[in-house]
């Protein structure tokens, strides 16, 4: 059986993270045994992130070399019938959201000083009093010099926002015409982009990115589409 290593729930979501998310989803579409473990801190992982899996005993770490490993076990079943501009296309659309628009949430978490309370709490409150302040403060700083350096970090707010709505109008009009990113069949890119859009959509409380991408109603029916198609959720039930 794969064992899937997760974050636990948080914010009202069966898992914060939605490149966990996206993988359980693949491992269900594949109808693969799989089980669950969740773990708070991912420093002992083979990459220091999560998730990670183990297939047969073999621990493959990064959701994208996770789904290449299953794409192989399930003899090409990920993959297998796409164009090369069907790829092209659907590798576009993944970065898009998890090398873009998947920054600026993790930026409406934990930078945003009104939200950041929700973050002590779920990330850091089983650590003890005494030092959850300073253990917080010290990955908050680390967080805030990763967005720097990523370059949306140096952007006012309100240029953030418009950064976001590009993205988010970008999805939107892909699957305003379209049940899926594609077309009408369901394919392995959607499980990165419906994952990451649970996660805004479905955050609680509501972050400012949230609320941002409540009012694109085609990407929130799409959603909701792919996690009824999989039948995995990313809200915490």
């Amino acid at each position: 059986m794969i064992k899937l290593y997760t974050f636990p729930p948080a914010f009202g979501l069966r898992n914060v993270s939605p490149f966990c998310l996206k993988v359980e989803m693949a491992l269900k579409h594949l109808e693969l045994d799989y089980q669950i473990i969740e773990i708070s801190n991912p420093a002992n992982s083979p990459k220091g992130k999560l998730p990670f899996v183990d297939i047969d005993g073999e621990r493959v770490p990064d959701s994208e070399l996770i789904l290449k490993a299953l794409d192989a076990k399930s003899d090409g079943a990920l993959f297998s019938g796409l164009s090369a501009a069907q790829k092209a296309q659907g590798c576009a659309y993944v970065r898009l959201a998890e090398d873009h628009l998947y920054w600026i949430m993790v930026a409406s978490r934990w930078l945003d000083d009104a939200w950041w309370p929700n973050v002590q709490q779920g990330f850091f409150g089983s650590i003890p009093a005494p030092v959850r302040q300073l253990i917080s403060s010290i990955a908050r700083r680390r967080m805030r010099q990763t967005y720097l350096l990523h370059g949306l970090g140096k952007h006012t707010l309100e240029e953030q926002q418009a950064f976001a709505r590009d993205d988010l109008q970008a999805l939107n009009d892909a699957v305003t015409e379209n049940s899926f990113l594609l077309g009408e069949e369901l394919t392995v890119y959607d499980f990165s982009v419906a994952a990451l859009m649970a996660g805004l959509l479905d955050n609680q409380p509501e972050t400012w990115l949230g609320k941002i991408a409540k009012e694109y109603e085609a990407l929130v029916d799409y959603t909701d589409r792919v996690q009824a198609a999989t039948g995995i959720y990313g809200r915490n039930c």
